[in-house]
């Protein structure tokens, strides 16, 4: 038994003789917490759920040093996964999460139940959820949150395209009571990657108690981490190599300024009338880095002599605009219908910028920075939901709800400065040209209907359908059945059935660049094509369409003695035509691929990708929570085991276009590497074991969290394939309450410095200096040591 496993061994009998900690542990207290994601009916709690339902609390969200929301919940849910890549140009800063190990882009996000609009980041480079474009949680700030349900079941029938994977819907904080302030400030053991972090939020009333209003805000400014290796390589200070055991890329968290403000409010116009509306703002200023340039590199020896005669390394900067505002009004009548009438308008603005950087066309009088050009996406929705509890003579009554939504969407590529573009275009992130200038809209209506009931004491059931049209590419139906039975008290059988969908998103339909990147250790200029383009048709793409999904899922929910609570549930999806960005295909000495790129504007293109609905794909898996109250004479243990198994397998890819035989080209449209990042680059299991010890002046926490071993494919051999080790990361706290209005904490996550294993193949690290992957489930940085003073009233 090696140090740190006897270490870790003696945390986890810490954690079931004294302290734990995780959100997990405070699912004891939300089995009778009323829910309102996955169902109309307006008590069912979470114990009565016909599909499983995740509740996290703030408390467990505010439980670990991190700022990030998809970072909380991914120590929080076993089912998600939520890595830390790195050298990716914008995902290196906006990072997508996963849920059952599908695409970012195949789980629903709702704030207050209503859809959250997408960032307008698309994912082309090798991470996790290459391909996709997602919602951006992490611009939400932790402390506007009262709560966050977690649906994992396909809820298409109920919400509309992307909820393959299931539902987040983030409630926030509504009191017109009560608030907090707190200062955090932390740092890795490694000696860099400083946070320090204000935050807070209050309630307050209005209109003699008849309206409140919650406010909530976050300030953040973190440094950047950099776990670069030395250049291991034979050809020294050439392109993008420095000299022999050199350091000099830059592999870590960006550097990242942020600020998130947000209101929720409320009125009460009368007993059966109220108005609601929240609004959310925030801003981040993110640098992350690109490849290392030698002062060699591309024979530019005379130039960079004089401007960086010692190399450089471009900073790719984003700077973020979230801007969300719901509005609506809701109520009830004395006959028994609910209605709520709401608009909601999304959008986020993404401008990108290149610095430290050269556009060697330009020569010595070059610029140092260039703006890039902005990416833009926004949403326009207009809601109707009506329920109605209707008695047909049953135990209880049914309630049937319907309603329709109307919804507008756009997406914009505007292009950078002629100094970014022109020529050679910015080192390291070149701006977006004319030619890629993009303004496309779209829209789309949507009804739905359902029924759900107890039928009996002991058994529930529901029906949905929901009918869309969408205007780029059809309409779409899907449906939905579940179903509960309480065989007593303390044993239940639930199970669902669904069909779901994900519309093509307008950046996958539209988004083109050209950037470098590096292929199989050779660098490489890609260029992006949409898949309706004269590039793309030529090299033999299709339109888009939709992916289409069927879900099945049964779980069983035991309560066997006090305290204790146990669900375990099975599921399979299967989506066929999925969404997928092909892999990188080189064009190197291919003179007819290099003749057609010319004639298309295109001439200094080297390698190539588009969308293509290439994929049908089935995953199957079970998720597993239990938890386990212990009362003690002034205190409490919480104790929680949470397990999630998930496979997915490429039943059927396309094979490459008759366009790639007749231009001689031989790699796969859908290589061996996209394929694994599908089924192997995620872990197929995570365990967490976690409780926290709470007494009236302390509370200690500790959890074990078991990340599984995850395979990185290479796109041309199996020869350089790595699979990485299953890996165990201990997270700690303390909290020491003076007074109770007071907290103290000090914590630790990752407290024993765990690193993934490191990338064996040179050619797969970029010869060293990449030494960790980018799909690594916990990142690569190590311990991260915090603390932070809190006030709430």
């Amino acid at each position: 038994m090696t140090r740190k496993t006897s270490q870790l061994a003696a945390a986890v009998a810490l954690v079931l003789g004294a302290s734990a900690f995780s959100a997990a542990a405070q699912t004891a207290n939300t089995l009778d917490t009323v829910i309102v994601t996955g169902t109309r009916v307006a008590d069912r709690t979470v114990a009565e759920s016909q599909s499983p339902i995740d509740i996290i609390t703030p408390e467990a969200l505010q439980s670990t040093g991190t700022s990030e929301l998809a970072t909380a919940l991914s120590r929080a849910l076993p089912s998600l996964n939520f890595p830390r890549p790195a050298l990716t140009d914008g995902t290196s800063g906006i990072r997508p999460a996963q849920l059952r190990g599908l695409s970012p882009d195949q789980v629903l996000v709702l704030v207050d139940g209503k859809r959250r609009h997408t960032s307008a980041m698309i994912n082309v480079n090798g991470s996790i959820g290459r391909g996709s474009s997602a919602v951006d949680i992490n611009a939400i700030p932790i402390g506007a949150i009262e709560r966050v349900e977690v649906l994992r079941d396909g809820a298409s029938a109920q919400y509309g395209s992307d909820a393959i994977a299931g539902v987040i819907n983030i409630v926030l904080k509504g009191s017109g009571s009560g608030g907090s302030l707190a200062i955090d400030h932390g740092q890795y053991a490694a000696g860099d990657g400083n946070k320090n972090q204000l935050s807070g939020d209050a309630g307050f009333t209005f209109g003699d108690g008849r309206g409140q209003v919650h406010l909530a805000g976050q300030y953040s400014q973190q440094d950047e981490s950099n776990r670069a290796g030395p250049y291991q390589g034979t050809t020294p200070n050439t392109s993008n190599f420095p000299d022999i055991g050199e350091k000099t890329f830059v592999v870590g968290d960006p550097q990242v300024d942020a600020s998130a403000v947000s209101a929720n409010a409320s009125f009460a116009f009368s007993d059966n009338v109220t108005g609601y509306a929240n609004a959310m703002l925030s801003n981040r200023d993110i640098t992350s880095f690109a490849f290392y340039r030698s002062p060699n590199h591309l024979s530019q020896t005379a130039l960079l002599a004089q401007v960086y005669p010692d190399g450089y390394v471009p900073q790719i900067n984003q700077y973020s605009k979230d801007r969300s505002v719901v509005a609506g009004v809701k109520g009830s009548t004395e006959s028994g219908w609910t209605w709520d009438l709401s608009a909601n308008h999304g959008e986020n603005t993404l401008d990108f910028h290149t610095r430290n950087s050269i556009n060697y066309s330009l020569g010595a009088t070059s610029p140092s920075s260039f703006y890039d050009g902005t990416l833009k996406y926004t949403q326009d929705i207009f809601n109707a939901d009506v329920t109605k509890s209707l008695d047909w003579g049953l135990a209880y009554p049914v309630t049937l709800s319907f309603g329709g939504e109307y919804r507008r969407e756009t997406w914009e590529q505007r292009p950078g400065e002629l100094n970014s573009y022109t020529g050679s275009g910015a080192q390291g992130f070149g701006g977006f040209t004319p030619i890629n200038a993009v303004d496309e809209d779209r829209d789309n209506y949507a009804v739905y209907a359902g029924l759900e009931a107890d039928l009996t004491d002991k058994f529930s059931a529901g029906v949905t359908g929901r009918y869309e049209d969408y205007s780029d590419f059809g309409d779409k139906f899907s449906g939905k059945l579940s179903a509960r039975y309480a065989f007593t008290d303390k044993v239940a059988l639930r199970a669902t059935a669904s069909s779901g969908f994900r519309a093509p998103s307008l950046a996958q339909q539209s988004y083109q660049a050209v950037t470098s990147t590096i292929v199989n250790g050779s660098f490489v200029e890609r260029g992006t094509f949409p898949a309706a383009s004269a590039a793309a048709q030529a090299l033999g793409s299709a339109p888009l369409k939709a992916e289409t999904s069927t879900s099945y899922s049964v779980g069983l929910v035991l309560q066997p003695v006090d305290r204790l609570y146990l669900t375990v549930d099975a599921y399979q999806i299967e989506i066929d035509d999925r969404i997928a960005l092909s892999s990188n295909i080189t064009t190197t000495g291919n003179t007819a691929v290099a003749d057609l790129l010319t004639g298309l504007g295109l001439p200094q293109v080297t390698a190539f990708s588009y969308f293509t609905n290439g994929l049908d794909t089935r995953t199957r898996g079970v998720d597993a929570v239990a938890s386990y109250t212990v009362p003690f004479s002034a205190s409490s243990l919480e104790l929680t085991a949470a397990y999630s198994y998930n496979d997915t397998e490429v039943k059927k890819f396309d094979a490459s276009p008759a366009a790639f035989q007749a231009l001689g080209i031989t790699q796969a449209l859908i290589g061996r590497d996209e394929i694994g990042r599908i089924e192997d680059s995620f872990p197929r299991d995570k365990a967490i074991v976690s409780g926290t010890w709470r007494s009236d002046h302390w509370e200690l926490g500790l959890a074990a969290t078991r990340y599984g071993s995850f395979t990185v494919r290479n796109s041309a051999t199996a020869t350089r394939d790595q699979t990485y080790d299953a890996k165990w990361v201990l997270d700690a706290s303390a909290s020491y309450k003076p007074s109770e209005n007071w907290t103290l904490t000090l914590g630790a996550d990752n407290l024993l410095d765990e690193y993934p294993d490191r990338t064996v193949d040179l050619q797969n690290s970029t010869w060293g200096m990449l030494p960790y992957s980018n799909y690594s489930p916990f990142g690569f940085n190590g311990a991260y040591v915090y603390g932070r003073i809190r006030y709430t009233w």
